[in-house]
């Protein structure tokens, strides 16, 4: 880029596409890395933290950088896919620098940061953070609206070198309130522990649970070791019975009793019963909520369930129809209605006369072997599991199946692929 490139601010730049010189998109702008330097002078731009296709995190140096436009990134092509590691002198711009308060060197005011521009040296490669975008007064959660914004230099605010204990989270989480869950709790996983804390914090309670279900277990007992006993038992209420009995299970008997005592009793009692079960067995697998439906439903009820945005795509893959009660555990199961079938059929038809009754449902005792292998065998994505007196328990969905036939580490890895053929599939 030439004399007179445009300003970028970084806001704009995470989560765009970076492409190979072919066109070939090899991952995501996730962060940018910077280095602070001495006295007032510009942070230099260090690279791009790109995250792959197969999650891993690598680091891309503005050197191999061609282009930043249109909402793309260009790259020589020539990647290291070697997993990035944040050095002690180098910043995470989206991570450690945005919604900071720092102070506004002339007035001497506090000010928020809600963005950083970049910008690229004339005649030469090296890119430096040029100007700053920031809030009047101290921000917030509920202040963000007030307050007179302006741009100022670099040079015109002082304190990014300084701890905080209170650096707020708005800016981070407008960033990526578009992220999927699970690419959310990778972000989180590789802030560091205060800043975790602090965006766990600014995240509703639908939306943390969210996130915990996608977490490595020790990020999640941190977690909500740091939030208040009330509000991590309104987040444990609001996740998935299943993944709220995994993440009880591993804490201390005391702190778990604690925690199932603030929450709503037939909240806890769902966990309470499924942590009854062994983890790696159908009841340990289940969760408690599938759409359960009594014989005389039609098929224009069934869909009205399934159309639930909250449901994952495999529990709105079937309905299970039981005689009452039809909340689990339910009255006697009679059978099973896939999807596929009910597109099939006119609205008013009743569900009982679309029945599969002939796949036999699982045990709850059944384990994880046996668990897996009937998934493979069927084709399932899930799967009912019923007691010996006939009465529907919940239903085992097959991303909780692989979640424990995978590593334990899979959500820190990257699928398994090797650097080797990465770097292959990449074109490095």
């Amino acid at each position: 880029m030439a004399a007179g490139a445009p300003r970028i601010f970084v806001s704009h730049l995470t989560g765009v596409a970076v492409f190979d010189p072919n066109g070939d998109q090899v991952g995501r702008v996730r962060d940018l890395v910077a280095m602070l330097r001495v006295g007032r002078r510009p942070p230099r731009l260090l690279g791009l933290v790109v995250e792959l296709s197969t999650r891993r995190r690598i680091f891309l140096p503005m050197t191999r950088v061609t282009g930043i436009e249109s909402g793309q990134v260009i790259t020589t092509g020539v990647l290291n896919v070697r997993r990035f590691e944040q050095r002690p002198t180098e910043r995470l711009v989206i991570g450690e620098l945005l919604d900071r308060r720092v102070q506004h060197v002339e007035t001497g005011e506090e000010v928020t940061v809600l963005d950083v521009s970049v910008q690229q040296l004339p005649a030469r490669r090296d890119w430096e953070i040029d100007r700053v975008f920031v809030r009047k007064g101290k921000g917030g959660t509920f202040r963000r609206s007030k307050g007179e914004t302006l741009t100022v230099e670099w040079s015109a605010v002082t304190g990014f070198s300084l701890e905080e204990q209170g650096q707020g989270a708005e800016s981070l989480l407008a960033t990526f309130e578009q992220l999927r869950p699970a690419d959310l709790a990778n972000v989180l996983h590789h802030l560091s522990s205060k800043r975790r804390a602090e965006v766990a914090a600014a995240l509703d309670d639908d939306r943390l649970a969210d996130v915990l279900e996608e977490l490595p277990e020790d990020d999640q007992i941190e977690i909500l070791g740091k939030l208040k006993e009330e509000r991590a038992a309104d987040v444990l209420e609001a996740m998935d019975p299943d993944d709220a009995a995994d993440l009880l299970a591993e804490l201390p008997e005391e702190d778990k009793e604690r925690l199932l005592t603030l929450m709503r009793p037939d909240e806890a009692a769902d966990v309470r019963r499924l942590m009854a079960y062994e983890e790696r067995t159908a009841g340990g697998l289940m969760t408690t909520e599938p759409i359960v439906l009594q014989p005389d439903a039609t098929v224009a009820d069934a869909l009205a369930r399934v159309r639930n945005p909250d449901l994952s795509p495999a529990l709105a893959a079937q309905v299970y129809v039981c005689r009452p009660p039809d909340e689990t555990p339910t009255g006697k199961y009679l059978g099973t209605v896939h999807f596929q079938r009910l597109l099939r059929d006119p609205p008013y038809t009743l569900v009982s006369a679309l029945l599969d009754d002939v796949l036999q449902p699982l045990e709850p005792e059944a384990t994880l072997p046996v668990v897996a292998g009937f998934f493979a065998a069927y084709d399932m994505v899930a799967a009912p599991v019923v007691d010996e007196g006939g009465s529907l328990l919940g239903a085992v969905t097959v991303d909780d199946v692989l979640d424990h036939m995978l590593p334990e580490d899979w959500r820190e890895t990257e699928f398994h692929l090797d650097a080797e053929t990465e770097g292959a599939a990449h074109g490095s």
